[in-house]
């Protein structure tokens, strides 16, 4: 089962911007497993290819439902007392259940640690809320369950930098089988209800509106789109497929796309109401 969790945090002393970088927000998320499960935390951190989990930058403030693009960067450092707020998506059941203990527990006087700062959890938002669009869980047989198997439009917003591993490269370009192909493979691996990989033979790219944006640390430069994109299903195509067409597009808000995604980066979430 999917879960897109929502952590509101606030910092108790200044956060640099060097240490809002995708790095040790993924060191933060091991930090909170391992204080639950050491054992665990070890394995995720060795683990070099198909993490069950995705997150998403530090944001300020309260999201704007209205708004789908996220901060993916930050020039300057977040001030004591700033509200904040975290997603972490987790996509199989065995992860969330060894993190119970975490989530019932969680202690509000008990800092955490990004950098030289600390943080303070004050709450974990698992169900869907309309100030938190990001926050959502569901069965992967409901995902199939709910799908539409008459919707011939998708579109998909790419709400923080995402690109894709080509060869030895990467592109910055989201063609619809480096896009659909990710949400196939992830589907597959984690569901437990599988999809041909023929499935996305007949999508189509219809409209995009996307820009690139850089995410910078240290040691590299990562190129990746941010913007919106429509795809359209065309032809003649059995209601089935299509159904799990879509189900792949409402799964994307858990699984995000491309690389990097435990990380930060390829969060996309399907907006349906996207003229």
């Amino acid at each position: 089962m999917p879960h897109s969790l929502i952590l509101t945090l606030i910092p108790q002393s200044t956060i640099p911007p060097g240490y809002l970088k995708g790095k040790h927000l993924h060191a933060l998320f091991l930090n909170l497993v391992s204080s639950v499960d050491r054992t665990l935390g070890t394995h995720l951190h060795d683990q070099k290819t198909d993490k069950a989990f995705t997150l998403s930058p530090l944001q300020i403030g309260r999201p704007n439902s209205h708004d789908f693009t996220l901060q993916h960067e930050h020039k300057s450092a977040i001030r004591s007392g700033t509200l904040c707020w975290w997603r972490i998506a987790l996509l199989n059941d065995s992860l969330f259940g060894n993190l119970t203990q975490l989530w019932l527990n969680l202690n509000p006087e008990q800092p955490w640690h990004l950098g030289p700062a600390n943080l303070q959890i004050t709450s974990i938002l698992g169900t869907p809320h309309t100030d938190f669009p990001w926050a959502n869980y569901a069965t992967y047989a409901d995902i199939y369950a709910q799908a539409s198997e008459e919707e011939r439009q998708i579109n998909l917003a790419f709400c923080t930098p995402t690109a894709f591993r080509q060869m030895q490269f990467d592109t910055a370009l989201p063609t619809k089988d480096l896009v659909f192909n990710s949400l196939l493979r992830k589907w597959n691996q984690h569901s437990g209800i599988e999809f041909s990989e023929d499935l996305i033979e007949p999508i189509f790219p219809s409209f995009f509106d996307i820009h690139t944006e850089v995410v910078s640390d240290a040691r590299s430069k990562f190129i990746g789109c941010v913007g919106m994109m429509n795809f359209r299903i065309l032809g003649e195509v059995e209601p089935v497929k299509i159904k799990q067409i879509n189900a792949l597009a409402d799964f994307a808000i858990y699984s995000g796309v491309g690389r990097k995604t435990p990380m930060g980066m390829g969060m996309v979430r399907r907006i349906k109401n996207a003229k």
